[in-house]
């Protein structure tokens, strides 16, 4: 029996890779794909697999929302917070709230429940998921403006404290309808509330911080240090909860004191971690999968896509428009925003609360959850990548190498081997290898042709197809982005196309410009500089591709420092001089 059970999960998680591809052919998430292969193993489907152990489910999810939680937040800049922190947090409390309540106005109307238990399954639904919205930016290769991504993965990862303390207050307080006990209740739900915050967002950062030292001071087999982080992770996982605060905060903020410190071998645990979040996403949707049968679905197909519709298409937006307005986003962020309302695991691992608790309608609101779910995969999933196209809200990508390797020698210091390879325009003509233009510190180690290595020799040309490995610093990443181009971008991406043919510092002024270029600026003062341009017409923090339209002119954000544009592009119309 227990090699059955081995074979059998085995043969879904192969099968579920091999299906993976389809993602990007047919568009569909490729979470998704995990979830219907789940559904097509379980009871109704080919595979016969009868699973229903809830209690299992519930350790088992909330072990591997912990793992994606943690990658997530060691993926996440500490930049990100100077834009997203606070709108994130106010669409993570307020947003959640709103959402959970419109939610469940419409549950209540939907269907013959109590008021408390519709509302439980607003507050279900209510957040956002931290693995379906990381996995589906990354999976389409979405570069999206800072503001909107730092807002979209501070919130995701940070929202699920208001809708645990939600659902675990309507479960109180329906178990103490009756009994006279309810304003007991709702104060017990409130100090919950104030403890989940608290003590998640202190032990994160202290976690973080114990697991970075740790990680610098003691001397370990190189394979050893992305167990290391994972294994201290849990403890601070594990440990806040037991404290009563909210162990899903504390791991991801301690992710991201970890991925913003300089931490020995970090190329290779994020390298190991990105291979066990994904191992965590596969077994989730799988479980998940196996735990519903499409037969249970059906007879809540339309008042469940119902639910669902106004949960995307109403609750959201709403909550969105609400919460972030006073933050300075566009239509067009806003829009998205709202859009990436992405529901996936965390609704119905809160859906198995009620199981657990042994409400007589447990498996009507699991089911209800899940069917959620499954719309919001298919009707947003599906569609984030051409939303951010149309809404311009991509920028161009800095040039990662393609790995980056970490060497464990004292007298490196913090020199990696980077390897990069040559595509793109620039390299279709050969160059001499003696014209890279290479910070100081760095050096080319080699260059590989055709399974060949070529020392490199000032004289060597290198072209398209040809992988350079450098030793340099993460610091002159940036730098050796504008030598090397890692991959071909689409031609609205490109850097003439998206910023201009022209670079301008954000000093100079706009009367220059105006001399310079021949044009004519009546809507602001002359004596004004672009930086200045940029303050005025721009709310908030600034961010790379904001624009701002002066008359024949479009002048695009190209560097900001310190909430300042320091670079700007210059695009003219068109027409402009014709």
């Amino acid at each position: 029996m227990p090699t059955t059970v081995i074979l059998l999960g085995a043969l879904m998680l192969v099968m579920s890779i091999l299906l993976s591809p389809l993602s990007s052919r047919l568009g569909l998430p490729v979470l998704l794909i995990f979830l219907i292969v789940g559904m097509l193993m379980g009871e109704d489907g080919p595979g016969g697999i009868l699973f229903k152990d809830f209690e299992l489910a519930f350790l088992l999810g909330n072990l591997a929302l912990a793992v994606i939680l943690l990658d997530g937040g060691m993926r996440t800049r500490a930049e990100t917070f100077r834009v997203g922190l606070r709108p994130a947090l106010v669409l993570a409390t307020v947003g959640v709230l709103m959402t959970a309540a419109m939610a469940g106005a419409t549950a209540y109307y939907l269907f013959d429940l109590h008021w408390l238990t519709a509302l439980l399954i607003g507050a279900i639904v209510s957040s956002t998921d931290a693995a379906a919205v990381f996995s589906l930016l990354q999976g389409h290769g979405l570069r999206l403006n800072e503001r909107v991504s730092a807002t979209l993965e501070i919130e995701s990862g940070s929202n699920d404290p208001m809708a645990i303390f939600l659902t675990l207050m309507l479960l109180l307080l329906i178990e103490g309808q009756g009994s006279g006990s309810e304003l007991e209740s709702l104060w017990s739900s409130l100090m919950l509330l104030v403890k989940q915050f608290g003590i998640g967002s202190l032990t994160g950062v202290a976690g973080g911080l114990a697991i970075v030292t740790m990680a610098n001071r003691i001397r370990l087999t190189p394979s050893l240090y992305p167990l290391l982080v994972m294994a201290a992770g849990m403890t601070v996982f594990a440990g806040t909860n037991e404290l009563g605060g909210s162990g899903f905060l504390a791991i991801y903020l301690a992710g991201v004191v970890v991925g913003n410190r300089p931490v020995r071998m970090m190329p290779m645990i994020l390298q190991v971690h990105d291979g066990l979040a994904w191992l965590a996403q596969l077994a989730l949707f799988l479980m998940l999968g196996l735990l519903v049968s499409p037969s249970d679905l059906l007879p809540l197909a339309g008042s469940g896509l119902a639910l669902a519709l106004v949960l995307i298409f109403v609750a959201r937006p709403l909550a969105v428009m609400t919460t972030l307005w006073p933050f300075g986003f566009n239509r067009r962020e806003l829009t998205f925003i709202s859009w990436v309302g992405l529901r996936g695991a965390v609704p119905i691992v809160l859906a198995l609360f009620p199981v657990i608790a042994g409400l007589p309608e447990a498996q009507q609101i699991f089911h209800m959850a899940f069917f959620v779910v499954l719309v919001s995969l298919i009707v947003q999933g599906m569609s984030l990548g051409p939303l951010a196209r149309k809404l311009n809200l991509e920028v161009p990508a800095t040039n990662e190498p393609f790995r980056r390797l970490p060497l464990d020698v004292s007298a490196a210091g913090d020199h990696e081997l980077m390897l990069f390879p040559l595509r793109g325009e620039l390299w279709d003509t050969p160059v001499p290898l003696g014209r890279l233009q290479l910070p100081d510190n760095a050096a080319v180690a080699g260059v590989f042709r055709n399974r060949t290595c070529h020392e490199p020799k000032p004289d060597l040309r290198i072209s398209a197809g040809d992988v350079v490995a450098i030793f340099a610093t993460p610091a002159v990443l940036p730098q050796l982005g504008k030598s090397l181009t890692g991959r071909r971008v689409p031609k609205h991406l490109n850097e003439r196309a998206f910023f201009g043919d022209f670079v301008l510092n954000g000093e100079a002024l706009l009367g220059d410009v105006e001399q310079v270029y021949g044009i004519e600026f009546d809507e602001l003062p002359a004596e004004l500089s672009l930086t200045e341009c940029f303050a005025r017409r721009t709310k908030g923090h600034p961010v790379v591709g904001d624009r701002v339209k002066l008359g024949p002119v479009t002048l695009v954000a190209r560097a900001t420092v310190a909430d300042q544009v320091v670079k700007v592009g210059l695009k003219m119309d068109e027409t402009h001089g014709k």
